[in-house]
């Protein structure tokens, strides 16, 4: 027999606790932290309400759900069911098998506005290439937004993605709290909760980036279950310049040259290999290729004729192409003279590169990227234009990933 603690604590495994000793006078810290949660909770939930009732009335959400603002409890569950409901609707993040094997049992169906069980497999054909990398700070003056919500838009798409058996496809990174690192955490989480057996996240690493530190080596030991490492040799046309086994540091125009030519080469056979891109932020200035990094991959996905998301309003390089695109926001980072004010040393780079035919022309990038046609981006992605228009501006998560989910799913 359960007692009655244990009872309680099973019924409420989704409700946040505060612990407080029963050995002294309940203090004044103690009270502040349980009014704090009760608070937060309570807005929590009230938030969660409202977003799922929205997201119910644009058609996100089966009318015939009922709607609850944390995942389901068995008692709860039980009495929906005797109400005669069986389809029950919570907020993200999604429950697993682990936590969740019972709804089946007791015969109702428990899902997220971006998550059913029932498409466990269906990107299963896709090899995502996600282009998603930190963008400067600017203090809010231009974004309105934190970088940290670029971090958890990188960890809800892996999920996603990866949940649908997708494969992830990402370049370069390897810094401790760096993009590949959160996107490689989401994997190893996954992985145990689904019990997957490969790995699903294609790691492509340009030359000299492979010629690692030991802590390096140590670093991708950690994450191999999740993470396939694929090493790019060394362009032909520089590689008698370098000596393969020795790390190159960038702290020279021609050893900067070495880099950008690298990581050309990356790219370009990364996004050969992929069979979609998804863009968000991106460095515009303190990068060590020919130009930004995500801008090189959207132009090189474009040229492929890949479907491309570009989802502008996390900022960075992908917020200044869609500025572009849209005819509208600042559009100065994307010319020669923004880019050599703003890069020490870029000027003479792009100098050495001009004089081997792999210099960078923005006025040539700005150009190709105003003879798109987003109508034509949009059905490529498997959207509609205004859909399309409408992941270019969106700041909220997910409504981008339902968007993105939603042009996969037609794609596929």
């Amino acid at each position: 027999m359960i007692n009655s603690h244990l009872h309680r604590k099973f019924y409420s495994l989704n409700v946040p606790c505060v612990h407080v000793s029963s050995d002294s006078i309940i203090s004044q810290r103690d009270i502040l932290r349980i009014l704090s949660a009760a608070i937060i909770e309570t807005i929590r939930h009230i938030h969660s309400l409202n977003s799922l009732k929205f997201y119910k009335e644009i058609g996100w959400i089966p009318n015939d759900s009922e709607l609850s603002a944390r995942p389901p409890e068995l008692r709860q569950a039980l009495r929906l069911k005797g109400g005669g409901h069986k389809r029950i609707c919570y907020p993200e993040p999604p429950l697993y098998t682990d936590e969740a094997d019972w709804h089946q049992l007791i015969g109702i169906e428990a899902f997220t506005p971006l998550w059913n069980a029932s498409e466990k497999d269906c990107l299963v054909q896709q090899r995502i290439g996600i282009s998603i990398s930190e963008i400067q700070a600017d203090g809010f003056s231009v974004n309105h937004m934190h970088s940290d919500h670029l971090i958890r838009l990188a960890q809800d798409l892996a999920r996603h993605l990866l949940a649908r058996s997708a494969t992830l496809i990402y370049g370069g990174d390897l810094r401790p709290d760096g993009f590949t690192e959160f996107i490689l955490d989401e994997a190893a989480i996954l992985k145990e909760r689904l019990h997957g057996s490969q790995p699903k996240v294609e790691n492509h690493l340009a030359w000299p980036l492979y010629v690692s530190a030991p802590e390096i080596v140590s670093w991708r030991a950690k994450y191999s279950e999740v993470m396939k490492t694929v090493q790019h040799k060394i362009p032909d046309d520089i590689v008698a310049d370098v000596t393969e086994s020795i790390f190159l540091p960038p702290n020279s125009t021609q050893n900067c040259y070495i880099w950008s030519r690298c990581l050309t080469e990356m790219r370009q056979q990364s996004i050969e290999s992929s069979t979609i891109r998804i863009c968000a932020g991106g460095k515009l200035w303190g990068y060590k290729g020919k130009m930004p990094g995500v801008l090189e991959e959207i132009v090189l996905a474009i040229d492929l004729q890949k479907p491309v998301f570009l989802l502008g309003a996390f900022g960075g390089v992908v917020g200044s192409v869609c500025n572009l695109l849209l005819d509208e926001g600042d559009q100065e980072p994307l010319t020669d003279e923004w880019q050599f004010s703003h890069n020490t040393g870029y000027s003479d780079m792009q100098r050495f590169a001009k004089a081997n035919g792999q210099d960078c022309k923005y006025s040539l990038v700005v150009e190709r990227l105003k003879q798109l046609n987003i109508s034509e981006l949009a059905s490529r992605c498997g959207l509609t234009l205004d859909e399309y228009v409408r992941i270019m501006r969106s700041p909220f998560i997910d409504e981008c990933i339902y968007l993105i989910l939603k042009g996969l799913k037609a794609l596929s």
